[in-house]
């Protein structure tokens, strides 16, 4: 991987020019609100839930959890709790999405409407683990309070940034809630996780087409607000108690793991911006896009180390039970 001191610097936009590209940029994000609208599928979380599953905890007379009420896979519920958690932390997503864009005209619009449609997600996220006893629900409340007063860390830069990473981020968040979904095992925790991840996709595509724009109008501190992004990725739930434990849980059951990431979430991407065939960089944009090719082989290799060391622990394992 690629580290900050061996980067080659590039020009970032002056923060007193922000300003100026979030009003050229603005006409853009309102045709992507009237294109989201007609796309986008309103949904009733409640619809999702399977309430006749449901009974009382021991305040009201009934068992509060143990842990042979869950059906689920340890790293499925691993990858639940992530999922949930990191949709908790919506009003600092929020607050950060507000500080850097602002909160007037189409940016404000958009602000608000993406904030309406995640928090769907937490809700119905909520009811469905607490109805079927997929996790403890102490620990989980336990954990959102943890998680929520930590804050979210920040946005990750300025405008650039923050859009070049929110379009990784939503993709990356939409893998992993469908094949969360899948490894549950229940048709209706399938079913939901889809829901919540078509959503998602549909938030990248909005913020994919932001970049496009941006790419357009100035490519080189775009080119480096996506390579300051990926050589330094990270989730937002990265600050929640025992994230790494549980992302290698997850990546150990192949929900998300460096393959993923590398594969259906970074290079999509990357090809749709048509990063390595643009002729339009200057000497920044150029040497930016260098450091990005060298640390996608770099994540390559990673990766690969990783899914053949997986393998291998999966035979031993496999092995032994036998």
């Amino acid at each position: 991987m690629t580290t900050a001191e061996t980067m080659i610097p590039v020009t970032l936009p002056d923060p007193a020019g922000e300003p100026a590209l979030l009003h050229e940029l603005e006409p853009v994000v309102a045709r992507n609100i009237d294109r989201h609208l007609t796309v986008v599928r309103d949904w009733n979380p409640h619809d999702y839930v399977p309430w006749s599953e449901g009974r009382d905890f021991a305040l009201l007379g009934g068992e509060d959890w143990r842990p042979e009420d869950s059906r689920m896979d340890p790293a499925v519920r691993a990858s639940l709790v992530v999922n949930l958690l990191t949709e908790d932390n919506l009003p600092a997503y929020h607050g950060d999405f507000a500080g850097t864009l602002g909160r007037d005209a189409a940016w404000g619009e958009w602000t608000n409407r993406w904030t309406a449609e995640e928090a769907r997600h937490g809700i119905a996220l909520r009811d469905y683990l607490v109805v079927t006893r997929a996790v403890d629900p102490v620990d989980l409340e336990r954990r959102r309070l943890r998680h929520m007063s930590a804050g979210s860390g920040g946005a990750p830069g300025g405008i650039l940034e923050t859009l070049a990473y929110v379009t990784f981020q939503e993709l990356a968040t939409r893998v992993a809630h469908r094949n969360t979904g899948a490894a549950t095992g229940c048709p209706v925790g399938d079913q939901l996780l889809a829901r919540i991840a078509a959503d998602e996709n549909l938030h990248m595509l909005f913020y994919r087409n932001l970049v496009d724009a941006a790419l357009e109008r100035a490519p080189d501190a775009t080119m480096a607000a996506i390579r300051n992004v990926l050589l330094d990725f990270r989730m937002p739930g990265e600050h929640q108690p025992d994230f790494a434990r549980y992302s290698l849980m997850i990546a150990m059951a192949g929900i998300y793991d460096l393959r993923l990431h590398h594969d259906k979430v970074v290079m999509p991407v990357l090809r749709h911006w048509r990063i390595f065939e643009r002729t339009d960089f200057g000497p920044a944009g150029e040497a930016a896009r260098e450091d990005l090719a060298r640390f996608l082989q770099g994540l390559d290799r990673r990766a690969a180390r990783f899914t053949e060391k997986r393998e291998e622990r999966l035979a031993r394992s496999g092995a032994a039970r036998a």
